[in-house]
């Protein structure tokens, strides 16, 4: 299956589990895999038969910059969920959701989630 890869969408985003972070915000990735046929596309050479990278960016950045929650994890799956909405004959979305400079001891680079839609 072919696959479609957007890398590393950065954004400064106010989630976290102290308060701190949900006020000053931290800085995250996201990395997302669409596995879908592109022979048509590459045909016709058409947006509407391919999956569109903005779009992809434009509802990674809806969960992202919505509501503050305390967890990456419910970060992973709101942005899966709306991909899976968005791209439902899509074989299989993979997402990533990575947290950098978390605040704990000792210090480390990032902390990532990881899972795949659909769910088997």
């Amino acid at each position: 299956m072919d696959r479609i890869t957007v890398k590393n969408l950065r954004f400064r985003s106010l989630h976290g589990f102290f308060p701190k972070e949900r006020e000053q915000g931290n800085d995250f990735e996201v990395d997302v895999v669409i596995h879908v046929p592109l022979a048509g596309a590459a045909r016709g050479d058409e947006l509407d038969r391919t999956v569109d990278y903005s779009r992809v960016a434009a509802l990674v950045g809806e969960v992202m910059e919505g509501r503050s929650v305390k967890l990456i994890e419910t970060l992973l799956y709101g942005i899966g969920e709306s991909l899976m909405r968005a791209w439902p004959n899509a074989a299989r979305i993979e997402v990533a959701v990575r947290k950098m400079n978390p605040p704990m001891s000792p210090s480390c680079e990032y902390t990532e989630v990881r899972s795949q839609w659909p769910k088997r």
